[in-house]
C-alpha cells in the first residue's frame, strides 16, 4: 500500500511542476490605451463639484479627534457652533486642493515592486480587511494567521496582483492590541509588493512605519523623502471622520505617506438615494480628507478614493457589482481627473459563494474601475459577500478576470509585420495560417493565454476528470502556495523586524485605538 508521506511528497511535486506551468501574464500593467469613459457632460461635473463645496461651507464636516481640529482650524477651518463640527470656505478648499500631488511613486520592497500613481496605469490588489475566510477546503470561517498568510503567498505569485490593500483577512487569532506588529512584519518578509497599514491611531501607524525603515534599511530622513506605504481613511458616512482614522492620517501626512480617502457612500442609507445626490456627498467627505492633509503637510501625497454603490432596500444590505456602481465610478473617475489627483475604485460583489453571481458582479465593477481609469483597485480579487469573506479560489478566477482586462485594454501595435501582408501572400486563398511562418514565428505570444480557461473540446474535457473553473482554481490556489519562494531579505534587517516585533509585544502593543 502507498504510503500517506509518499503520496503527500508526489502531491507536492505534482503541484510544483502545475505552478511552474502556469501561463501568467509577466508583472506590471500596461498604460492605459484608451481614453476614460465619461458618464456625465462637464455641466453636470461643475454642479456635483459645487454641491459638495456647498456640504463643506454650509453643513460641515464632524472631525472627533481634539489634535485634527486644532490643526484644520489653525489653518483656516471654521469651528462650531457644534462641538466638532468644521466647516470650509470653498476658496480653501480648492487653494489645499490644489497642493496635493498629481503623481508619485508609491515604493515597494524593491525597485521592480515600485507602482507608478497618476501616470497612466491601473494597479490591482487582492481582497483585503475580509474578518472571514471561504475556501472549499474549510468552508466559510473566522480568520487566522496561517490564512492571512496563505493570501500573501498567493498574492506575492500571482503577476497581476500589484499590490495589497491591507490584510487579505483579519488574523482572528492573533491579539488585536499586538496583531498589526505580526501582520506588518509578514508583509514585508513574506512579500516585496506594495501594502497599507491599517490606519486605526497614531501608535499602529508609527509601529508599522519604523517596521519599514528597518527591513528596507531607511533612515527617518530616507522615509520622508516618499511614500513607502500608503493608508485608507474611510469617512463615516454621512459628514463625519472618526479619531483613530484622524490621528493616524496626521502621522501619515507628517512623513510624507500616501493617503486615500475613500467615503463608503451607500445610496439610500447612508447618502442620499440618488446617484447625484450620493457621489456629491462623496465628493464632499473625500475633499474634506485631501484638505486636511494638506493642512498637516502641504504636498502630501493622497489618493481620491470612492466607493459608492446603492443597497437593497428590501434588507439594507449592501448591493455591489450594480449599475449604480458602476455609473459612480465612472463619475468619480472624472472628478478625480477634474481636481487632477490620483483616484481609487473597488472591485466587489454581494454574493455569498464564489458563483456565477459573484463573478458577474465583480467584473461589471472591475470594468467600471478600469474605464473610470482608476490607478488603484481594492479588493479586485478574492472578495465575496460585500467583503465579509476572502476566497483563495476566488482570488484566482479574479485574477484571470483581470488578466484579460488587461489585455482586453492593452495597445494594439499596427505596422508592417502585424499587418502580415507576406502571411497572406503565403497562404493565398482557401488555405489556413497554422503552418505559415508568420504564425509560427508568433503562436506563443500571439494571444492571451488563460489561467484557467479550459478551451478543450468536450470528449476531451470529460476524458481530463469534467473539472469545472471552481475546482480548477483550487488546483491552482494549491500549486501557487506549493511553489512560492519568499523574495530575499537581509537576515540583519529580519532580525531587526523580529526584534523591534518582540519589543512592542511586551510593551502591550496599540492601546489608543
Amino acid at each position: 500500500m502507498e504510503s500517506p508521506r509518499r503520496r503527500g511528497r508526489e502531491a507536492q511535486s505534482a503541484a510544483r511542476s502545475a505552478a511552474a506551468r502556469l501561463p501568467q501574464a509577466e508583472w506590471g500593467s500596461p498604460r492605459h490605451a484608451t481614453a476614460p469613459l465619461a458618464l456625465v457632460d462637464d455641466g453636470a461635473l461643475e454642479r456635483i463639484h459645487h454641491a459638495s463645496l456647498s456640504i463643506l461651507e454650509e453643513i460641515g464636516m464632524d472631525f472627533l479627534s481634539p489634535q485634527a481640529r486644532a490643526i484644520a482650524v489653525a489653518a483656516g477651518a471654521k469651528p462650531g457652533p457644534e462641538p466638532e463640527r468644521l466647516r470650509f470656505d470653498r476658496g480653501l478648499v480648492m487653494d489645499l486642493v490644489a497642493k496635493a500631488p498629481a503623481s508619485f511613486t508609491l515604493r515597494g520592497g524593491r525597485p521592480g515592486r515600485d507602482l507608478a500613481i497618476g501616470r497612466g496605469f491601473t494597479h490591482w490588489a487582492c481582497v483585503s480587511s475580509a474578518p472571514q475566510v471561504n475556501d472549499l477546503d474549510g468552508g466559510r470561517r473566522p480568520g487566522t494567521q496561517e490564512d492571512f498568510r496563505r493570501f500573501l503567498r498567493l498574492g506575492h505569485s500571482l503577476n497581476v496582483i500589484s499590490f495589497f490593500g491591507g490584510y487579505p483577512v483579519e488574523p482572528q487569532d492573533l491579539p488585536a492590541a499586538t496583531r498589526h506588529l505580526d501582520c506588518i512584519a509578514d508583509f514585508l518578509t513574506m512579500t516585496d509588493k506594495v501594502f497599507h497599514p491599517y490606519c486605526l491611531g497614531a501608535t499602529r501607524i508609527r509601529d508599522a512605519l519604523h517596521l519599514i525603515r528597518l527591513a528596507r534599511g531607511l533612515t527617518e530622513d530616507d522615509l520622508h523623502q516618499g511614500p513607502q506605504c500608503y493608508t485608507v481613511v474611510n469617512s463615516s458616512s454621512p459628514l463625519r471622520y472618526d479619531a483613530p482614522m484622524l490621528d493616524g492620517l496626521i502621522e501619515m501626512a507628517r512623513a510624507n505617506q500616501c493617503v486615500c480617502f475613500t467615503p463608503f457612500t451607500l445610496a439610500g442609507a447612508m447618502a442620499p438615494i440618488t446617484l447625484a445626490g450620493a457621489i456629491a456627498q462623496q465628493n464632499a467627505e473625500t475633499l474634506a480628507g485631501i484638505v486636511f492633509a494638506q493642512m498637516v503637510r502641504p504636498g502630501a501625497p493622497v489618493i481620491y478614493g470612492a466607493y459608492t454603490s446603492n443597497v437593497d432596500m428590501r434588507t439594507g444590505a449592501p448591493a455591489m457589482g450594480t449599475p449604480e456602481y458602476f455609473k459612480a465610478a465612472l463619475i468619480s473617475g472624472q472628478l478625480a481627473r477634474f481636481y487632477g489627483l490620483p483616484y481609487r475604485s473597488s472591485g466587489g460583489n454581494a454574493s455569498n459563494a464564489p458563483d456565477a453571481q459573484s463573478i458577474y458582479e465583480t467584473t461589471f465593477a472591475l470594468w467600471g474601475a478600469k474605464l473610470g481609469q482608476a490607478d488603484i483597485v481594492m479588493h479586485a480579487a478574492g472578495w465575496l459577500e460585500g467583503g465579509l469573506s476572502a476566497s483563495p479560489e476566488k482570488l484566482i478566477i479574479d485574477a484571470e478576470i483581470l488578466q484579460g482586462i488587461n489585455a482586453a485594454l492593452s495597445p494594439v501595435v499596427v505596422d508592417d509585420a502585424t499587418l502580415g501582408l507576406d502571411a497572406i501572400r503565403e497562404v493565398g486563398p482557401g488555405g489556413h495560417f497554422f503552418g505559415a511562418a508568420h504564425t509560427m514565428d508568433r503562436y506563443t505570444s500571439a494571444f492571451y493565454v488563460p489561467l484557467l480557461s479550459d478551451w478543450s473540446n468536450f470528449g476531451a474535457w470529460t476524458a481530463a476528470g469534467s473539472r469545472e473553473a471552481l475546482a480548477r482554481a483550487h488546483e491552482t490556489m494549491t500549486a501557487l502556495i506549493a511553489d512560492y519562494v519568499p523574495p530575499p531579505l537581509d537576515p540583519a534587517r529580519a532580525e531587526a523586524v523580529a526584534d523591534f516585533v518582540a519589543q512592542r509585544k511586551a510593551e502591550g502593543g496599540a492601546l489608543d485605538a
